[in-house]
């Protein structure tokens, strides 16, 4: 086989797969991968459901992945009259000698400069030896789990050394004015505060947000003026749009003006995002409570999702379904954190937090007492609950959710089993699973 069919790589001996219950912790120090093309043949409806596990993962969403049966008999025959993508990933399960020789004949049809991942079932120095000096990027013994097929992709396509991305934090209320948008904005002052990390706070309700008011801002630019000139985005510009709040801290404001409507497709507000990860280790995510395309999209991508609920059943209910969407469409990730926020509100009957907790099967990042007067005071006065006042023990709540989203601090095992008469108003008489 010659190695101009195929980049020349370290080849390295994969460990067996790490305990399921390890996988998320593993995969959040997997970088995204960026715009490749990938195709895999399998000889197994095992593997072949596994490299399809992990395609559907957040951090593969801008590849382009098929998966096809037949090994590398089926690749051989297919790439004899079709173009080789960035990246083939082939299954064998023959012994070495007969591997060798279907690799030569792979590398007759493969165009120079694709990649090539070989899983295999032997567990041998000598092999992987002979597979790197033929060119081979990358030998896997099977089984292997989603996120090493995730991180093998990843590895080969980040350039070594490269910046890390900054975690992106996206906030959410399980209903309107429940105050995730306040929990948001003092979750980024706490971060560019108490860490002295730069942050971005990019305000994403763009008819109604509050970032502005909240940091007594009004910038003549913000991220509107990002979202519609996506090819100007990059440092530069965002850096013209950025408003300071602090040393630390910076906002992609909204104009809050209803002059238009926004109305935006399912990746619009990816290149904003894109760069702001790449010149800021935290980017915060002030999502509206709404529901489309582009916030399903930004939701399912963020490296950390918090919901703010305040504890009523329809709170509730809402929380439940984001639960079970984000259960299936981040199944590599941590679950979504919960805030109860406006707890013990005189006068309202409210679900117990540990009712709330239970039904849900997620333990509360903090419960925020109702506090009309700090709170009130603060908005009106354009400032963190921090600056308004500095002892109040909500701040700490503020400082505990900031350490958990930035990767600082864990919290507790949710606990199993929920409340039937709770959920069973939600899901017409149902137990919860």
């Amino acid at each position: 086989m010659s190695n101009l069919a195929f980049d020349n790589e370290t080849t390295a001996a994969v460990e067996a797969p790490p305990a399921a219950e390890a996988r998320t912790t593993d995969a959040a120090s997997v970088r995204p991968v960026p715009r490749i093309s990938l195709q895999a043949f399998c000889e197994t409806p095992e593997l072949a459901a596994t490299i399809e596990a992990a395609a559907s993962d957040r951090r593969m969403g801008r590849a382009h992945v098929k998966v096809h049966m037949g090994g590398i008999a089926a690749a051989i025959e297919f790439y004899g009259s079709a173009p080789t993508p960035n990246l083939i990933m082939v299954e064998c399960r023959q012994p070495g000698e007969r591997l060798m020789e279907e690799l030569d004949r792979l590398s007759q049809v493969c165009d120079p400069g694709s990649k090539v991942v070989v899983f295999g079932q032997v567990n041998d120095v000598a092999l992987y030896r002979t597979l790197a000096h033929r060119g081979i990027s990358e030998y896997l013994v099977t089984p292997v789990t989603e996120v090493q097929v995730i991180k093998t992709v990843a590895d080969l396509y980040v350039e070594p050394g490269a910046e890390p991305l900054g975690r992106t934090v996206a906030f959410i209320g399980g209903k309107g004015g429940v105050g995730s948008s306040m929990v948001a904005h003092n979750v980024a002052w706490a971060v560019a505060k108490n860490f002295a990390n730069d942050v971005v706070l990019a305000d994403l309700d763009l008819a109604f947000g509050t970032a502005g008011l909240d940091f007594n801002q009004d910038p003549a630019q913000g991220i509107a003026e990002a979202v519609h000139a996506p090819n100007r985005v990059d440092d530069t510009f965002l850096d013209r749009l950025l408003a300071r709040c602090s040393d630390h801290l910076s906002l992609l404001a909204a104009p809050a003006t209803l002059d238009r409507t926004y109305d935006f497709d399912e990746g619009a507000f990816e290149p904003v995002i894109d760069v702001a990860q790449g010149s800021v280790p935290a980017v915060i995510l002030d999502l509206p409570h709404m529901w489309s395309a582009w916030i399903r999209k930004t939701l399912i991508a963020a490296d950390e999702i918090v919901i703010t609920c305040e504890p009523d059943l329809a709170n509730l209910r809402n929380a439940k379904n984001f639960i079970d969407l984000l259960k299936q469409g981040r199944q590599l990730d941590t679950l979504p954190r919960l805030v109860l926020n406006k707890a013990g509100m005189p006068k309202r009957p409210e679900i117990k937090a540990e009712e709330f907790a239970a039904a849900l099967e997620i333990e509360p990042l903090v419960v925020i007492p109702f506090d009309a007067q700090l709170f009130g005071t603060a908005a009106n006065n354009g400032q963190m609950i921090a600056e308004t006042d500095g002892k109040s023990p909500i701040v700490a709540s503020f400082d505990t959710i900031a350490q958990v989203v930035t990767g600082r601090a864990e919290i507790r095992r949710p606990k199993k089993g929920g409340l039937g008469s709770l959920l069973g108003k939600l899901r017409g008489g149902t137990k919860s699973e």
